[in-house]
């Protein structure tokens, strides 16, 4: 009867929370022109072992797991972006590129948990594929900023790091580290923020590279990171360079990024990254064996840290307080006074409802006070009462108490003046 570690009940309150969420991502992403696609819970654990690398194939929960003769192994989906490219992949010439696709799955890692880190979670997945050039890289920036603007959070509750994965490649390659090895190495850089010098030190040692050289680098990395120029300029002119900060200690863990990378962070520096992303140029050609060679940028954006964000965040907290009263309360409710007129109340409430109102009532006889208090705690705007009016009817808004007593044929119009918006 426990609940597993690292997974979550959703009781009314935080479904309504999770909706919210998922609500701004959605809105945002279809303003700039991407459209929602998804793919199965379960897929095949080559897929994962082979394209996402690093860590994350150690964390992936794994069904099917057989000594049976041809059974494929599978596994929970711990990302989006192998997926993606297998969809892709298989039906590229049915698409006019380029492709601006999104998701918001619910995702598993089997990770140690933490604050922001669950088993599973749900993850905005935006995708470009089939444009190489910078601009695509500006615009997933900027369509996660203001992702994150939607929110009520501003340029002094995040920052977006941008770094350049072709920079390390760069600066490895000078210094003698072979391209099968180079995957380590970035993983060292990776980390360099939770290491200890020291750890970082005797790690570098393997690839003949010294921490200070490293710390050079990243000093003064003006001759290798110039493909972030363009990038910064479009944002410029869009007036969100502010949010952008250049930081090469950024380079993701997934193997299959190529060159431009970023994290976003809170600026308090709280939680772990609120979002991911970069080029998977090679991800594709890969995928299809080389039938199929498309450029493809994406980033991904988990809500359990951003709720813990939200949370932390008055403007944003009282933002998501506003949606959810707005969105998750009835917009009328029926108080049937006299148990007489009840088949009458059916009647209009279904009516009511099928023009859109949400509309709830008692389904047995309550006292009238009862009644209201019952609107009251579910945030309804307006009460229509049937009594000993009947066949009129009283409404009764209750942010404001006005009153009016109206023929029941006239309710619908008069629903329609009080509740412009519903």
């Amino acid at each position: 009867m426990q609940l597993l570690p690292g997974f979550r009940d959703f009781f009314p309150e935080d479904c309504a929370r999770k909706n919210y969420i998922l609500s701004c991502w959605r809105e945002v992403a279809r303003r700039y022109g991407f459209v929602e696609y998804d793919g199965p819970v379960v897929e095949s654990l080559p897929l994962y072992e082979k394209k996402s690398g690093g860590e994350l194939v150690g964390q992936m929960f794994t069904v099917g797991a057989t000594a049976e003769p041809g059974v494929l192994k599978g596994a929970l989906r711990p990302e989006m972006t192998p997926p993606l490219a297998r969809m892709v992949a298989a039906r590229a010439r049915d698409f006019r590129k380029p492709l601006k696709w999104f998701s918001v799955p619910n995702c598993f890692r089997h990770e140690r948990q933490g604050r922001g880190r669950l088993r599973e979670f749900y993850q905005l997945n935006c995708d470009i594929i089939g444009e190489l050039s910078p601009a695509a890289d500006a615009e997933l920036l900027a369509m996660v900023i203001d992702t994150l603007r939607s929110f009520g959070l501003g340029q002094e509750d995040f920052v977006v790091r941008v770094s350049d994965r072709n920079a390390w490649t760069q600066f490895a390659s000078a210094r003698g580290v072979s391209e099968e090895r180079l995957l380590d190495f970035l993983a060292v850089i990776d980390k360099l923020e939770r290491a200890t010098p020291q750890e970082t030190e005797s790690k570098l040692q393997d690839f003949g590279i010294s921490l200070e050289a490293v710390k050079a680098f990243l000093r003064d990395p003006a001759a290798e990171a110039t493909g972030l120029k363009a990038i910064s300029e479009d944002l410029t002119a869009r007036g969100l360079n502010g949010y952008l900060e250049l930081d090469l200690t950024i380079v993701r863990g997934l193997a299959y990024y190529t060159g431009f990378v970023f994290e976003i962070f809170d600026r308090k520096k709280k939680e772990r990254a609120l979002a991911g992303g970069g080029r998977y140029d090679k991800l594709l050609s890969l995928m299809s064996d080389g039938k199929v060679d498309l450029p493809a940028l994406g980033f991904g954006m988990g809500d359990v840290v951003l709720a813990n964000l939200i949370d932390d965040t008055a403007s944003a907290k009282t933002k998501m307080a506003e949606w959810i009263a707005k969105n998750h309360s009835a917009d009328v409710y029926a108080i049937i006074a006299n148990e007489d007129c009840r088949p009458q109340a059916l009647g209009i409430i279904q009516e009511l409802r099928q023009a859109g109102y949400r509309v709830d009532y008692p389904l047995t006889a309550a006292k009238i006070g009862k009644q209201f208090q019952n609107a009251e705690h579910l945030g309804a705007l307006v009460t229509v009462l049937f009594g000993e009016e009947w066949p009129q009817v009283k409404v009764k808004t209750l942010a404001s108490r006005q009153e009016l007593l109206i023929e029941h044929a006239k309710l619908a119009g008069t629903l329609r003046e009080l509740l412009p918006g519903s």
